[in-house]
């Protein structure tokens, strides 16, 4: 198990790590629903629940320690210097809808888009909230 401790602000970490999962998965979904009239096409997807897990306990972490502790999970590994990878996996349930309804699918990936954008969103909302409210004052 791979373990990175970051000094940096933890929160703005932590919301910078959920952009750039939001940002992968966006481009994921967006491949899937380009590729639905790919024979043979495998529609992918990233484990969010895991990710999401992942977050909370570095936010628990952190709520506890005043320290941010990464901790790898199956699909997702954290590096050093804030990075990490991600793993995608078959979409089972996608792959079943291309093969029978390809409007149903196109459906199913417009909904994950839709919840990956407001994700992606709200965490911008929380980080662009954190800096202006960290910045120094600004004199006229």
């Amino acid at each position: 198990m791979n373990i990175s401790l970051t000094a940096a602000d933890n929160i703005t970490e932590v919301l910078s790590k959920i952009l750039e999962f939001t940002e992968r998965r966006r481009a994921l979904i967006t491949q899937n629903i380009m590729n639905v009239n790919t024979p043979g096409y495998e529609p992918k997807d990233m484990d969010v629940t895991e990710f999401a897990d992942l977050m909370a306990q570095a936010i628990s972490e952190h709520i506890y320690s005043q320290r941010l502790l990464l901790c790898d999970g199956k699909h997702v590994h954290f590096g050093r210097e804030g990075s990490f990878e991600t793993t995608s996996l078959i979409d089972e349930r996608a792959a079943e809808l291309l093969a029978t309804d390809s409007r149903e699918y196109l459906r199913y990936q417009t909904a994950k888009l839709s919840e990956n954008l407001l994700n992606s969103h709200v965490a911008a909302g929380l980080l662009d909230r954190r800096e202006m409210r960290d910045a120094p004052p600004r004199y006229f």
